[in-house]
């Protein structure tokens, strides 16, 4: 008689099937082959970049459309031995892609930016239609989102030039997706105050948590929640559009009516009420210090991976008074990058590897454009870093 056994464990997850041969059990391990997946953020659609390839005022639909035909030839490259995990190793598939939100863009330069219906009908099309990377089982890669402050903006307002005033598209399309309710939502009938965009996934041996915006107090009790049933064995991995180190703007308006409006400045995207003062220019440390108090709390959250501040870079957020330690990660943009802006051989995106076996996980600095005449070029390595999640 074939025996039934059932074993978990929290990071190196073995599973027993039950098997046709007589008298024996046939145990199978799970694949504990390092995952791959690629961090990317800032899309920006709507917008124009200075000159990309040798023309100027170039569309963000076209811009990002390349960076995906790059993205689906990355099976064919190999890493650089740098002593990461796979290093020296032909990509081959490629399991997940991680886009850190702003995928419309606001209106508040120019009437002519497009609205944000428009804007994720162009990331439709490059990222959900055009992405032809599988993963190991010869599967598509699967796509997680969370929004920016532009997605969060077009749908409750903001205090510069904007028409619509309010266009829910975005964030209603990224709920639909991510979220996966019972009714999908539409521009009209997305409702900012219920329909929150927080969700989780384990992905090799580790907790992902997509959030909306940033941690503040309203996501942190969401964040409780979930880590209830996460073992604190098991490393946890934020994945969000602001950085750490959180911009004081974001949060909700302190004064008077707290509405947004061109005076105070404030964008209301979080949901926190600015506690440091009456003005957007002073730097959110009460916040901060809650987030860092969270981190205490949870030990296991061993990285961050970020978008909004335009830049690819590998770091150390230590909290406000330098007493935590979360190994961070901020992605360029391919449409307002600090440094691939004046110079688009630096336009990059994150290639990750994640090894449940050794609980580590390598980030490069895939540079995608490295010879803007020949776009057929192979992509170049930059940075790198390993990050320890045990």
């Amino acid at each position: 008689m074939t025996n039934k056994l059932l074993l978990s464990i929290s990071f190196a997850a073995i599973t027993i099937l039950s098997a046709c041969h007589k008298n024996a059990a046939e145990v199978v391990p799970e694949d504990l082959s390092p995952v791959q997946f690629i961090l990317t953020s800032d899309a920006h659609y709507g917008i124009t970049r200075a000159s990309f390839r040798g023309a100027a005022n170039v569309d963000a639909h076209v811009v990002n459309a390349a960076m995906v035909s790059k993205m689906n030839r990355l099976p064919g490259f190999t890493l650089p031995n740098d002593g990461g995990v796979n290093a020296g190793k032909v990509i081959g598939s490629v399991d997940y892609v991680l886009e850190a939100g702003d995928i419309a863009n606001r209106m508040e330069t120019s009437a002519s930016v497009q609205t944000a219906a428009q804007s994720w009908a162009q990331f439709r099309m490059d990222y959900l239609d055009n992405l032809t990377l599988k993963n190991k089982r010869n599967e598509k890669a699967a796509l997680f989102m969370v929004p920016g402050n532009h997605d969060v903006s077009n749908t409750i307002g903001y205090y510069a030039n904007m028409a619509p005033l309010k266009d829910a598209s975005s964030m209603a399309q990224i709920y639909n997706l991510m979220v996966k309710p019972g009714t999908l939502r539409t521009a009209t009938t997305f409702n900012y105050a219920n329909d929150r965009i927080n969700y989780s996934k384990d992905i090799a041996g580790a907790h992902f948590c997509f959030i909306q915006m940033w941690p503040d107090s309203a996501v942190r009790i969401w964040l409780n929640k979930d880590l209830q049933s996460v073992s604190s064995t098991t490393p946890v991995i934020i994945v969000a559009h602001d950085q750490p180190a959180v911009v004081s703007n974001h949060f909700t308006n302190p004064n008077g009516d707290h509405g947004i409006n061109n005076t105070d400045k404030f964008d209301n995207v979080l949901d926190e009420h600015f506690k440091d003062g009456k003005s957007a220019a002073v730097a959110g440390l009460i916040e901060q210090r809650a987030f860092a108090a969270f981190l205490k709390q949870h030990p296991n959250v061993k990285a961050y991976l970020h978008g909004h501040v335009h830049e690819s870079k590998y770091y150390t957020w230590t909290g406000p008074d330098n007493d935590v330690q979360l190994s961070a990660v901020s992605t360029d943009s391919p449409m307002k990058g600090l440094v691939s802006g004046p110079d688009e051989t630096k336009l990059s995106f994150h290639f990750c590897v994640l090894d449940p076996k050794t609980e580590t996980l390598t980030v490069r600095e895939c540079l995608w454009n490295p010879e803007p005449s020949n776009p057929a070029a192979a992509v170049k390595w930059g940075n790198t870093v390993t990050i320890k999640l045990k």
